[in-house]
């Protein structure tokens, strides 16, 4: 048995507790020897070899700070790296393959970036040591198919270039115009195709500094296909982009790299990770904890295994419960028929933008999902539901309503009269901690708030903060629930609380949500009935009266020229490969969102 004690620096408060992890463990208290000590920065090191797990220094511990966790002995020979003592721990790798897109996907911090880094060369494995040497690390995978992709790493004869998670920190390094850098960074002359397909054009002349979030994200990825190297990893690529913009740094990825090199993609949107991997390898594990690679399954299967929960040739059950998607067809059989509210023709002008919304009702316990490219209204139309803006002509139909309201971008200062994320959170309800209720289980324990409640809100990352804000919207007690982008920087088992979550404040109450994302397979999952936004971004948009789930996926995804398959053993919605026999045939017989089930 290996046994994993993992601290994490960030909970533990020496300063303000009573030493409590030391005081009460076992080991320490007969006198013989000791488990449990302070280390030589004043926090406590726990000496794994000598620890027993007995678990008392974790309930003991008044900051939740400690995790011990007990492996098969089988495992310590894949350990590859360790973030010190008492840290993190990453058990194998993915195996980088030529002509071949390798997808990478897992919770949030089980090892997914770091695996990355290592592959392109950012981060030398240390073997869980304080440091190992090369030779080292070659004898660990002598016999493995990474043996000599390490090698050639080692030897500088492998060339690589990574696309990082948080774009913003790559943003403040960036001077120049989008055209300036583009043209510096073009070493395979693919400059005007890349532009092209990643609908940069109008961009050519804008300031970096002046970007939005989707376009920095498209201008890094085009930087990254534009080297001439050996391996091209995409940590995230998607985040801020919509749906049409994802497949196509989807298409970018797959088509404008040359077929001989290495691809490396972790994203968490399933029809993105699913349309642009040939193979894909599961990180599972413990988040912040311990990770462990997979091995590679073929995309649709391994998807599929991630989906159910368990993975066969590892023998692991890495969820408690599979995930189900109905089929629209089954799910009209049951559509709320009773109107909630109602709205008659709005029209909103801002600038040079304006948005015309036709008249429409919401239903009691739906969820409507909204659709559509960025800058075409979406923000707009949900703000003036919020009461943020007020329309220039028609009525605001949730006026005396109570709202409850996820903005698209979360800041700390959104919560600044809190310190703690457990004082914000018992602030929303009093229950947040009773292990029985609802909130705890479905928000609370799946989103790991448990886990942050010590935490400075002003600390937390992007993605800790989105899911407090999250958290806090799905736990006040709302007639109308809104949501503007709540899959943004989480994973997926994230996003399914999430989901799961609306659709239980909105079916047990009785009551509405109207929610915007980008993520297809999320909105396919939660949706009831959803809008359709069109028009020209930036310029005019024009929101449809909510329709079916069949109808508005069709009415959308012909407009994007895509078509989606349901995956004959999960029922998943699926993307076809463009010119693919399906998509041809989709597309013929104008079923752009196939509702049945069909074989590979």
């Amino acid at each position: 048995m290996v046994r994993i004690a993992v601290i994490d620096k960030d909970l533990c408060k020496p300063n303000k507790c009573n030493y409590e992890c030391i005081r009460f463990c076992p080991i320490n208290k007969s006198g013989v020897k000791k488990a449990i000590e302070l280390g030589e920065d004043g926090k406590p090191v726990i000496y794994e070899d000598v620890c027993t797990g007995c678990g008392i220094c974790i309930k003991k511990c008044p900051f939740g700070a400690i995790h011990i966790e007990n492996l098969p002995e089988e495992i310590e020979d894949k350990l590859v790296h360790r973030y010190g003592e008492n840290g993190f721990a990453l058990y194998g790798l993915p195996i980088p393959k030529r002509n071949e897109v390798i997808g990478i996907i897992g919770r949030n911090g089980a090892g997914k970036s770091t695996s990355m880094k290592i592959l392109t060369g950012i981060l030398k494995p240390n073997l869980g040591k304080k440091e190992a040497s090369w030779d080292e690390v070659l004898s660990k995978f002598k016999g493995t198919e990474l043996f000599n992709y390490i090698k050639d790493l080692r030897d500088g004869k492998i060339r690589a270039v990574y696309k990082p998670q948080y774009i913003t920190q790559a943003a403040k390094l960036l001077k120049g115009t989008v055209g300036e850098l583009l043209k510096k960074a073009d070493e395979r002359g693919v400059f005007r195709e890349v532009v092209e397909q990643l609908n940069l054009t109008h961009l050519l002349n804008r300031d970096v500094r002046n970007l939005s979030g989707g376009e920095m994200q498209r201008l890094l990825i085009a930087a990254v296909i534009e080297k001439d190297v050996d391996v091209y990893a995409f940590d995230e690529p998607t985040a801020y982009l919509d749906v049409k913009e994802r497949l196509s740094a989807a298409r970018a990825i797959r088509n404008l790299i040359p077929r001989n090199r290495y691809v490396l993609v972790i994203e968490h949107d399933l029809a993105v990770l699913d349309y642009i991997s040939d193979l894909v390898h599961v990180i599972y594990g413990v988040p912040g904890v311990y990770g462990i690679v997979s091995q590679p399954y073929s995309v649709r299967v391994g998807i599929n295994h991630y989906i159910k929960g368990y993975l066969p040739s590892e023998n692991m059950r890495i969820r408690d419960r599979p995930i189900r998607f109905e089929t629209p067809e089954a799910r009209e059989k049951f559509l709320p028929t009773e109107v909630y509210l109602t709205w008659d023709r709005m029209f909103k002008r801002i600038g040079d933008f304006e948005l015309e919304v036709e008249p429409g009702d919401a239903r009691r316990g739906e969820v409507i999902g909204i659709l559509g490219p960025n800058g075409i209204g979406k923000t707009t139309f949900i703000r003036m539901l919020v009461g943020e803006l007020k329309p220039d002509e028609g009525f605001v139909p949730t006026e005396g309503l109570k709202l409850s309201y996820k903005p698209q971008y979360v800041s700390p200062e959104m919560f600044k009269r809190f310190g703690t994320v457990k004082e914000l959170l018992k602030r929303v309800r009093e229950d947040f901690l009773d292990t029985s209720s609802w909130y705890y289980v479905e928000v609370v324990k799946r989103l790991g708030l448990n886990k942050l409640l010590e935490k400075e809100i002003k600390g937390l990352s992007g993605g800790e903060l989105q899911k407090v804000a999250v958290a806090v919207a799905l736990g006040l007690d709302a007639d109308v629930y809104l949501f503007d982008e709540p899959s943004a920087f989480l994973d997926v088992e994230e996003r399914l609380a999430v989901g799961n979550a609306i659709r239980h404040v909105v079916e047990s109450k009785g009551v509405t949500a109207f929610v915007v994302d980008h993520d297809l397979v999320i909105m396919d999952l939660i949706a009831t009935r959803v809008m359709i936004f069109q028009g020209t971004p930036g310029k005019r948009g024009h929101a449809l009266p909510p329709m079916s789930l069949r109808r508005g996926m069709n009415e959308f995804l012909k407009e994007l020229g895509v078509t989606f398959r349901r995956d004959a053993e999960t029922g998943r919605p699926r993307v076809n490969k463009e010119g693919s026999r399906l998509d041809r045939y989709q597309k013929s017989i104008g079923e752009y969102y196939y509702t049945l089930p069909s074989k590979e």
